[in-house]
């Protein structure tokens, strides 16, 4: 046979069986923690960092960078995780990734086989299923480092090629070709760590007569940065048919890869000359497989570095890359969590029920906060804005009640959810309360107006108001976080509450007078103020309905944990 035909047959053979080894173990390895690790991303998503902690957590024990970046697109798109979360976890996808490059620097030649035979044998012999799953895991392991063997087998041949190497020193020389050539090559295999696996090989490979790397870590390097950009290809088909969320998440996992290679570009000598201080010293063609992996976990953590600090331009970025349609700016105002098609599953319908009411609550804090800032030469905007929120409040309110009414025409509540429903809807009539009590405050304002459009209430009734629209935000804001951390407020907190809005509106209506009396406001817009006063009251009144059900009635907090019927449907 032609002596290039074996070679070519001789790479795609093993590199048939390292992507068989590779998805083999990581099907493997999914199986036996795969579970584990879906509860990993789900609990350390609370903060960038602990995404991007996760995120490498999850793929270095997986095996399998695009598995962690499709449960994350998953997560996101079925509004378990917002979108900040899910490009934190596949920034630390791109850090976990790179465990594979630093396993096959290994040299482990003389222990392949062994390692295939006890893989074996474990696999064959275990009656537990778990145990099955390791030892496909040891045997798919051997299997990886058998198709590396191989492929560096059939490549020394090319070394000696006049040919072939004067097209690598080509390459070598041109850094924009050797992306090109690394990204195409990823683009066809689709899957990075095994681009890698046959740079690394090929670059073990010596110049005739010497210890010399036949490309060189100078060389290497552009096609391990286009590797990087082709393998984002998985995240972009990953996210076809999802939400425009999943969309994002893969745009920026396209975008992290592409801005870290076009930076990288520009200064692959001076790289390539850190990543041989810090790697181990000897033979180049002993130690460039470890400079290679060196140098794709050093791009991976310099680039999540970057944009785990910048996320939040990176947010903005794919948002303007990939806007809201405007049926989904419409859609985006109604429920963000409601889902019909599990109407039956009482549990974790009750779950996103929980999850809306505090949906709802945001709504309604963002109109505490806007009263926050009532000025008297801005009514018109301020009122506008109340009415809208609103507007959007109470669909969201009414959608919740219809969906809750279908839980229970379902007729597979049982008594304790069946209160836990009705618990929930209290709360929300109170939230509803808030939010009409907020906008009816701001109308007052309005309407206090004279025909000219000038206020008839003096500063200080202004900012009395002002003042005491804050303590009913601070109220509102500490209730809505006992809710949801299930932190019951203290009955002196409760009675502390109480008092404060009771002195606080008869010292409102007491203030108003002694204005009148001495001029300062206009006595007709007593009225006026008085409903706003009492609208301020029943924000406070109903801040305290909720802490009072709540702590005697009803665990919020545990509706809003992700019930177990969820965890077992994902099983």
């Amino acid at each position: 046979m032609n002596e290039y035909l074996q070679v070519i047959f001789g790479l795609f053979g093993g590199l048939a069986v390292f992507l068989y080894g590779m998805n083999l173990m990581s099907d493997s390895l999914q199986k036996a923690a795969g579970e584990r690790m879906k509860a990993v991303l789900g609990a350390m998503t609370r903060n960038p960092v602990l995404g991007v902690i996760s995120g490498a957590l999850v793929t270095a024990v997986l095996q399998s960078s695009s598995a962690t970046t499709v449960m994350a697109i998953g997560f996101v798109s079925a509004g378990l995780m917002s979108l900040p979360q899910a490009i934190s976890i596949i920034f630390g996808a791109n850090i976990g990734t790179t465990m594979t490059a630093q396993l096959i620097a290994f040299k482990i030649s003389d222990y392949i086989y062994p390692i295939i035979f006890l893989g074996f044998i474990i696999g064959f012999i275990a009656k537990k299923e778990k145990t099955k799953y390791i030892g496909n895991t040891i045997f798919s392991f051997g299997l990886l480092f058998l198709g590396i063997e191989t492929m560096g087998n059939v490549m020394k041949p090319l070394a000696s090629s006049p040919l072939f190497v004067s097209m690598i020193e080509r390459v070598a020389d041109i850094p924009v070709l050797g992306l090109l050539v690394g990204m195409c090559m990823t683009l066809v295999v689709q899957s990075s760590s095994a681009t890698i696996a046959v740079l690394q090989n090929f670059a073990a490979q010596a110049l005739p007569g010497t210890t010399t790397s036949i490309i060189g870590l100078a060389g290497a390097i552009p096609v391990l940065l286009g590797d990087n950009i082709g393998t984002t290809i998985t995240a972009v088909l990953a996210s076809l048919g999802q939400s425009r969320n999943a969309k994002r998440t893969a745009a920026a996992h396209c975008l992290f890869n592409i801005s870290g290679s076009l930076i990288f570009i520009w200064f692959v000598k001076p790289y390539a000359h850190l990543i041989q201080m810090i790697s181990p010293k000897g033979p180049e063609i002993e130690v460039i497989s470890r400079q290679i992996a060196n140098a794709h976990t050093g791009f991976n953590l310099t680039m999540t570095i970057v944009w785990t600090i910048l996320i939040g331009l990176m947010v903005k970025i794919v948002m303007k890359i990939i806007p809201l349609t405007e049926a989904e700016k419409a859609q985006s105002l109604g429920p963000k969590y409601l889902d019909d098609s599990i109407i039956h599953q009482p549990a974790l319908a009750l779950h996103l029920v929980c999850k809306e009411v505090i949906h709802c609550s945001e709504i309604a804090k963002d109109m505490l906060q806007s009263l926050a800032g009532l000025s008297a030469d801005k009514t018109a905007a301020l009122v506008a804005s109340l009415q809208e929120k609103l507007a959007q409040e109470e669909g969201l309110s009414s959608r919740i009640n219809e969906y809750v009414s279908s839980i229970f025409s379902a007729g597979t509540l049982t008594e304790k959810q069946s209160s836990q429903a009705t618990g929930a809807l209290f709360v929300l009539n109170d939230i509803d309360r808030i939010a009409l009590n907020s906008s009816r405050l701001g109308q007052e304002l309005a309407d206090s107006e004279d025909a000219g459009g000038s206020m008839r209430f003096s500063q200080e009734a202004i900012e009395e108001i002002k003042t005491a629209s804050g303590s009913a935000q601070e109220m509102y804001e500490r209730l809505i976080h006992s809710l949801v951390e299930g932190q019951p407020i203290s009955d002196e907190q409760l009675a502390e509450d109480r008092l404060k809005v009771l002195t606080q509106t008869d010292s409102l209506r007491d203030d108003h007078m002694k204005r009148v009396a001495r001029g300062e406001c206009d006595a007709r817009k007593t009225a006026s103020y008085n409903n706003m006063v009492t609208s301020l009251n029943r924000i406070g009144n109903s801040c305290i309905n909720i802490a009072d059900f709540s702590n005697k009635r009803m665990d919020f907090s545990a509706l809003l944990t992700e019930p177990e019927d969820r965890k077992e449907s994902d099983a």
